[in-house]
């Protein structure tokens, strides 16, 4: 995102506590004049205001761009803590700090697992109730109802980007990571989690900066949130292991586990609906294989570097 901004002229700050990431997926754009960063916990309300407020005064923040937010499910389902902090403190102290700067305009990620687990129901945007079964879900949900009533009293605008599973580089965790680390260890055999029979939608990353730079740029309402995905049903756990296999260990014997959840908190199925984001005038260009397939090359790259 912050290489797509910079490519549109604008200048951005970033800040970030490094709790699933590093400094080495910035190293490039900390060269760029017009990008600066401070490592910061934003939970810390006080520590996060003062530098928000030193920036500000310096060249007057137009917007802010929330996608901090812990995204290990299994250790908030470990650690209700992990979410309470990481996701929706995070989310709390910036609209404080919006609010207490005037910054008018927000972009939030949010994520599928707001909705829970409707089965095999097509997952829209007005669908419900919206019953999340992880923590990581619920304090996403709950960040959503904050941004809706700070619209109600005092935002201008702001769009929520209801992710899809994103893959691609630089990659911090999810499956594909696993198992490519997995082989890395054992070349000739994969453990998966769960029977492998768990079928979602996959989005490479390039193509969700398009979609929440297009959604930022042509939703025109004041609160308008949108789910961004693949326009198909999505490829299996089964079909992703086989892949990595292909690329990194041919060969190498794949092991199932019991049940359609790897984890707990885990939806094991759905399927996103995007007709309003089409209906906006944007869709996704390639499909959930053809990402899955451009990610494990990545993603092997990415570790054969490391």
């Amino acid at each position: 995102m912050v290489q797509r901004m910079l490519a549109k002229g604008r200048k951005v700050v970033g800040m970030d506590n490094f709790c699933n990431g590093s400094r080495k997926n910035i190293e490039q754009v900390l060269q760029d004049p017009r990008f600066e960063f401070v490592e910061i916990d934003l939970s810390d309300l006080s520590a996060y205001r003062i530098a928000a407020e030193r920036f500000h005064i310096e060249d007057s923040i137009s917007e802010v761009w929330h996608l901090a937010a812990n995204s290990d499910i299994p250790a908030g389902i470990s650690d209700a803590n992990v979410d309470l902090r990481d996701t929706f403190m995070t989310t709390f102290n910036t609209l404080e700090v919006m609010k207490d700067l005037g910054i008018q305009h927000l972009a939030f990620a949010s994520t599928s697992a707001v909705y829970g687990d409707h089965k095999n129901i097509r997952l829209h945007e007005d669908i419900g109730p919206l019953l999340p079964i992880s923590n990581y879900g619920a304090m996403k949900l709950a960040s959503e109802a904050l941004i809706s009533a700070a619209v109600e009293a005092w935002l201008e605008q702001a769009w929520i980007f209801r992710f899809p599973n994103v893959i691609g580089v630089p990659a911090t965790h999810g499956a594909l990571l696993d198992f490519v680390r997995k082989l890395q260890e054992t070349p000739d055999n994969l453990n998966v989690l769960g029977n492998g029979t768990q079928q979602k939608g996959y989005l490479h990353v390039t193509e969700l900066i398009d979609a929440m730079l297009f959604i930022r740029e042509f939703a025109k309402d004041r609160l308008a949130y949108f789910n961004i995905g693949s326009d198909d049903d999505g490829v299996t756990v089964r079909f992703m292991a086989e892949q990595v296999v292909a690329a990194a260990s041919p060969g190498a014997t794949i092991s199932f586990g019991e049940g359609n959840k790897g984890w707990v908190g885990d939806v094991p199925r759905f399927v996103y609906s995007i007709e309003k984001l089409r209906a906006l005038g944007w869709q996704p260009a390639l499909g959930s294989a053809v990402a899955v397939k451009l990610a494990v090359r990545e993603i092997i790259e990415q570790e054969n570097c490391r």
